[in-house]
């Protein structure tokens, strides 16, 4: 575009400002574009074709967010943060990891057409208007970034980071993490990639070293080596709503941030405050935002007019130099608007005033920009009119196309991301460990039990063999750390932990707030950023605090991202109830049907020594290969038990398998475990947990009454072992379900229902605890299920 007489393209756009001429021209592209986007949201919402419409309008100031920020440098997008998508696009893929702070290389956005947004496959603009030959329309790439939005907006299968399944902002090539929040819930990640990033960076030895991922990435990730995507001196940016200040997922990011930087932990992280003042209809109080983001402590405080892209620019600018020069957390506060209504069809009249509205109209940030680049004589009026419609007929040309694109076509493409299982790999996966452990690393492996190797020590309880088990896996997998409350220095409430700290070192095994959104959003953060964490809820109670991290963010990362991302974690949380001398419903908790309904996690729950080293084995390697969420939960009155049916037999001991043994012992995902009690076949008893003791218990009885017991133990919750299920209740045709959790919602109805849906025959009966909250002492007896209940809901089975 030809420029008027006045300021030259390469100077500073105002007096007193660093943005030059040309870096606002391009951020007015992104502006434009962001525009354009929000009202084609709405052109294809009136007839039915769009199903998002949730825009940017008011917000476009974030664009210079982007261009102050590196290529590189991950962000979690607030969903208003449309023009910094657009803005991030069209930035260099080089990003100048380990370069200057000063971004005044980031130049002309025709000159940044990344290669990645113009792939042959259509994900691109290559095929789109360009415009004229002097730029009245926008380039390639921001047209790239358009095409993106637009196809979440339509629901197409070729939507470049989730493929129809939302409309969200994300993009790998470019570092932009999908977040489907619209309560601040993907805070706590990003504090925990802020985390890693540092950790990673400290740690030294290859691991998210300048330039992004190793060369041998697909080998290194084979062999469970840490394979960071961040380069290590990257700054993690984090965009959220004014409204959602008020959220504890918010505090309890802000809170962490705070606390680690009080500690002396070091947490790059950016956090960008986007306050038009409204949360749907309810208004922000004023100075409340303000007040509260300034009161955090340990978060440098930066706050500027979003409207004015100068200042936006400067100040943004400022903020990302101190985080990343400093490596510690700030807010970046930007005053903006809300123009066209929250979503949709809102009526803003409902609960604005008139005079509220046209306020915010003459603060319109894309008319700011405008009066800007036509004052500094870089445009004329005309030409920028020209401009807006051009790039708008290019937005509307964009949207028309992908009109006609493919939709999601069967349960199974919707699917397919959710939790890829490659049982084959994760076993050559257990496999090559073993080998590993016997060959190259028994040197180490001796070193790091002290030359007291778990499979020379005898028979061990539950509790000391899932210690022994993450020690292995700690030697396995370098970039394994094992973290949560009380976990380090005094090895974990029940000793399961114990130990592990001395062995491999603080960076690796470490104590965290008393805050269970912080510890899974570390995790959430750690897994993303290339790491393995275990982190640990100390008590199956205390996760319904923070079980969103798991619902809203874990589980959907790969869904949502079409496997770029993924967050690979195994969450140990000790549970379910019995304990004797101790408890109450907040240490016996039974409740699991929320995890059970988080789609695509894996539910693991060993009741025996033997089963729990395996299966954590199976846990690791399923987060390291296929990236699975896992939860491992651990029944707490099983942990240091010794003796099944009388006092002294020791036989609910059992030896650690050394390596040479972890082949064969191998447990799949899914798969349960079959135990024989009695000559005849009778009834067959599904239970798990606590379950399986008691139900091994009643079956001796019941074989002393001629009465022979299958007694399977499910062990695996999520996914339900359903083949194993169906072929020991056809095996005696009779089947009790012993469930400790409780009668409604517990895990029992989901075993009745495979029996149902795979057309079982038999009878079938259930026991389980009463619909009720754990009660403190020897009431607890009266609402769980007892050894009692089992043996004559069996001799019930069988009198029909």
């Amino acid at each position: 575009m030809p420029a008027s007489s006045g300021r030259a393209a390469d100077e500073p756009v105002r007096d007193g400002g660093t943005l030059d001429g040309r870096t606002a021209l391009d951020l007015f592209d992104a502006q434009l574009v962001s525009r354009h986007l929000d009202l084609a949201a709405r052109w294809l919402r009136s007839f039915g074709e769009g199903f998002y419409t949730i825009g940017s309008a008011g917000h476009e100031g974030n664009a210079a967010v982007a261009l102050a920020l590196r290529p590189t440098d991950p962000a979690l997008l607030h969903y208003r943060s449309g023009a910094f998508y657009c803005a991030r696009v069209a930035q260099p893929g080089s990003g100048g990891a380990g370069g200057t702070d000063d971004p005044a290389h980031r130049v002309g956005v025709t000159e940044r057409v990344a290669e990645a947004m113009r792939a042959p496959d259509g994900n691109g603009s290559a095929d789109g208007h360009r415009g004229d030959p002097d730029g009245a329309g926008a380039s390639d790439a921001v047209l790239g970034a358009a095409r993106d939005v637009l196809r979440g907006v339509v629901a197409s299968a070729d939507e470049p980071i989730a493929g129809g399944r939302h409309k969200v902002f994300g993009n790998a090539a470019v570092a932009v993490v999908p977040t489907t929040s619209t309560i601040a819930s993907h805070l706590p990640r990003a504090v925990g990639i802020g985390f890693a990033v540092e950790r990673l960076r400290r740690l030294g030895d290859g691991r998210g070293r300048p330039g992004g991922r190793r060369a041998a990435g697909g080998a290194a990730r084979q062999r469970g080596e840490a394979e960071s995507p961040w380069p290590s001196d990257a700054i993690v940016v984090c965009s959220f709503g004014d409204a959602s200040v008020n959220h504890a997922s918010a505090a309890a990011a802000f809170n962490t941030a705070g606390w680690c930087d009080h500690t002396g932990l070091r947490i790059p992280v950016l956090f960008v405050c986007e306050d038009n003042g409204l949360g749907i209809s309810v208004k922000s109080p004023e100075g409340w935002v303000a007040q509260t983001l300034r009161a955090r402590p340990g978060i440098r405080y930066f706050a500027a007019d979003g409207c004015d892209l100068v200042e936006t620019y400067d100040v943004a600018v400022e903020a990302a130099a101190w985080v990343r020069r400093h490596r510690r957390p700030a807010v970046l506060h930007l005053s903006m608007v809300r123009l066209m209504g929250h979503a949709g069809a809102d009526a803003e009249v409902a609960y604005r005033t008139a005079a509220e509205i046209a306020r915010d109209v003459q603060r319109d940030p894309l008319v700011a920009t405008a009066r800007l680049l036509a004052g500094a004589g870089l445009v004329t009026p005309e030409e920028l009119i020209a401009r807006y419609d051009e790039v708008g007929w290019q937005v509307r040309k964009v949207a028309e196309e992908v009109l006609g694109e493919r939709k999601l076509a069967s349960a199974a493409d919707v699917v397919a991301p959710l939790a890829p299982r490659r049982p084959v790999r994760v076993a050559r996966a257990v496999t090559d460990a073993a080998g590993r452990a016997a060959g190259p690393a028994a040197a180490a492996r001796s070193a790091a039990f002290d030359g007291k190797l778990p499979e020379q020590a005898g028979p061990l309880t539950l509790a000391q063999t899932i210690n022994a088990a993450l020690a292995d896996g700690l030697l396995d997998y370098p970039q394994m750390t094992v973290f949560g409350e009380d976990v380090a220095a005094k090895g974990g409430v029940y000793g399961v932990t114990k130990g592990l700290r001395d062995r491999f070192g603080a960076p690796r095994v470490f104590d965290t707030l008393l805050d269970e959104t912080s510890i899974l959003g570390l995790g959430l953060g750690a897994g993303l950023s290339g790491m393995l964490p275990v982190p640990e809820i100390q008590y199956l109670a205390y996760l319904h605090n923070a079980e969103d991290q798991l619902r809203g963010e874990a589980a959907t990362m790969q869904y949502f991202s079409r496997g770029a991302y993924r967050n690979p974690m195994v969450v140990r949380i000790a549970g379910l109830a019995y304990q004797d001398g101790f408890g109450g419903h907040f240490h016996n908790d039974n409740s699991l049907a929320v995890l059970r309904d988080v789609p695509g996690l894996v539910l693991a729950v060993p009741s025996r020594a033997d089963d729990a080293a395996p299966m954590l084995r199976s846990c690791l390697a399923g987060a390291a290969v296929d990236g699975s969420v896992c939860v491992f939960l651990e029944p707490i009155a099983l942990y240091h038990t010794r003796d099944l049916h009388a006092d002294g037999d020791d036989e609910w001991l059992a030896p650690y398998l050394g390596p040479g043994g972890w082949t064969a012992s191998h447990v799949p995902i899914g798969r349960g475990r079959v135990y024989g009690v009695g000559s005849a076949e009778d009834v067959t008893i599904i239970t798990f947990g606590n379950g399986v003791r008691m139900s091994l218990r009643a079956a001796a009885k019941l074989a002393e009454e001629e009465i022979g017991t299958r007694v399977l133990d499910l062990r695996w919750l999520a996914p339900l072992p359903v083949a194993d299920i169906i072929r020991e209740a056809q095996a005696t045709g009779r089947v009790l379900v012993v469930d400790e959790t409780r009668r409604s919602g517990g895990v029992g109805e989901g075993v009745v229902a495979a029996l149902v849906d795979a057309g079982f025959v038999g009878s079938a009966r259930r026991v389980a605890s009463i619909d009720t909250f754990v009660p403190l002492g020897p009431a607890a007896r009266h609402v769980l299920v007892s050894e009692e209940a089992i043996t004559q809901g069996a001799r019930t089975l069988l009198a029909r």
